[in-house]
């Protein structure tokens, strides 16, 4: 192979990204690199998520260019991919995750604390609405999509007060210092996956090894998949008001998994909370006793009440 054709979506974050990506497999294993640009649904439509199917959107256009041939590799936020595997592609490399909490980008450097009651905050995101409703503070949630330019353009021109979105992506663009707070998990616990890249292929390329062992962060991949076994055993969608994290600390036995999730109603007036551990090598098990969990306490109830 003369040159690896990743697949990216077109805003500058997903480019960035996916060159992040492109030099370190071209570092690890000399191998030439080219991205190839796709243009999502998700990209295109101006409608909220949850309307044209959720962040799924935005991998579903990668998935089809990569099964025709027309690209080798994809790489996606790993918070947008849904929780069922995909026939015919494999999830060759999850990298080193970036810090997974998500920011507050406020006019005059405030914090979420010191904003008026009445201010208006954009998200987009039913996890972050919920929880952020949750915590009682009086300002105004206001829906809002688009890139990290746009998103931060409406705080620029005092259209809102406020914007909440990933660290990870004001990191990767050099803009993390843009941020006026960034929120603990103890508040707003992120999405499952979130900070997280992943690295796609065809099930049967020769491609799918050299990735792995190039890019491959075992460490990274115990907590997200122990972060999206919850969300897939919760029959959660990646835009439900579902906030999981999951990190490695040291045990008496050793470095193991601990992670905390919360489910709440989309108003973010009830929420089930838990929290376990358990062994770095059993992300799963770990993932779905969490979940089993939460939904003997009603998990699954306030997930799918309706929005006010």
């Amino acid at each position: 192979m003369s040159v690896v054709r990743i697949g990216t979506r077109a805003s500058a974050l997903a480019r960035t990204q996916s060159q992040i990506v492109a030099d370190a497999l071209t570092a690890a294993t000399g191998l030439e690199t080219e991205l190839v640009p796709i243009r999502t649904e998700g990209d295109t439509s101006p409608a909220p998520l949850a309307q044209i199917g959720g962040t799924g959107v935005f991998v579903s256009a990668l998935r089809e260019a990569l099964l025709r041939g027309e690209v080798d590799l994809a790489v996606h936020s790993l918070k947008d991919l849904p929780t069922v595997p995909p026939e015919g592609i494999a999830l060759a490399a999850v990298p080193v995750r970036e810090d997974p909490r998500d920011v507050v980008v406020a006019r005059d450097a405030m914090t979420l604390g010191e904003l008026p009651v009445g201010a208006r905050v954009g998200t987009g995101a039913p996890r972050r609405v919920a929880q952020l409703a949750a915590l009682g503070l009086g300002i105004e949630l206001v829906g809002v999509r688009g890139n990290v330019d746009t998103r931060l353009g409406k705080v620029a021109s005092g259209e809102l007060d406020a914007v909440v979105l990933a660290r990870a992506g004001l990191a990767r663009l050099g803009r993390v210092d843009e941020a006026t707070e960034v929120l603990d998990p103890l508040q707003v616990l992120p999405a499952p996956g979130q900070g997280a890249l992943a690295v796609e292929c065809r099930a049967d390329d020769d491609l799918r090894d050299v990735v792995h062992n190039a890019l491959d962060d075992a460490r990274t991949r115990a907590c997200v998949e122990a972060e999206r076994t919850l969300l897939a055993d919760l029959e959660a969608g990646c835009s439900a008001p579902v906030g999981a994290l999951a990190e490695v600390a040291e045990g008496d036995l050793g470095d193991e998994l601990w992670v905390r999730a919360v489910a709440l109603s989309p108003d973010g007036a009830l929420s089930v909370r838990r929290s376990a551990s358990g062994p770095l090598d059993h992300p799963v098990e770990l993932g779905r006793k969490l979940a089993a969990e939460m939904l003997a306490e009603g998990a699954a109830e306030l997930i799918n009440e309706p929005a006010k």
